[in-house]
């Protein structure tokens, strides 16, 4: 079994039954990370079992923190003993720094996981920030506004996102560039 399919079925045990819409939006995440393939080559793989895992610290069984990244992170590194980039990846996915710092937790994030290589989570970013929380495609700025919308303008992770835009944006830009040059 390669990492990717290990990695869909640890978030289908922890993410299908208590939180299906996040299972959804986890399986089209995955599957925008498959479609990278061409621009990522031997490093598919790794990027397709970051995507399956990327939300697991929402599941219940698994918050501790409150800041999903980081709370999946340690339980990737501490139950699993996963690769360390993997691990990277997921706490440092979609521009998390700006949610870590907004919860206080900048210091243990930076602390416990070292950034991985940009290209890399660049393309984490892509295929989360361009994917539904149904699992559908969908542009950039309807994900943001989406965000927006389902938490309110003065919860923590709008303020996050909002900090984070530019980020997630140019992450977003960045892997279509890539792909256009396919």
């Amino acid at each position: 079994m390669g990492q990717a399919e290990w990695a869909r079925d640890l978030a289908r045990n922890l993410l299908e039954g208590p939180l299906p819409r996040r299972w959804a939006h986890t399986q089209g995440v995955a599957a925008r990370a498959e479609s990278l393939a061409p621009i990522l080559g031997e490093e598919a793989d790794l990027l397709t079992a970051s995507a399956w895992l990327h939300d697991i610290g929402y599941s219940p069984a698994l918050v501790v923190t409150g800041l999903h990244s980081l709370d999946g992170a340690r339980y990737l590194r501490d139950v699993h003993q996963a690769d360390d980039k993997l691990t990277r990846l997921v706490a440092h996915h979609s521009c998390a720094v700006y949610e870590a710092t907004e919860r206080g937790l900048i210091d243990a994030l930076n602390a416990e996981f070292d950034q991985e290589r940009p290209e890399l989570v660049t393309a984490l970013t892509y295929a989360d920030m361009t994917t539904s929380p149904d699992g559908l495609p969908l542009e950039v700025g309807d994900r943001l506004a989406e965000i927006h919308s389902r938490y309110g303008p003065e919860h923590l992770v709008s303020r996050s996102i909002s900090n984070a835009t530019p980020c997630i944006t140019s992450a977003v830009h960045a892997v279509q560039s890539a792909l256009g040059r396919r």
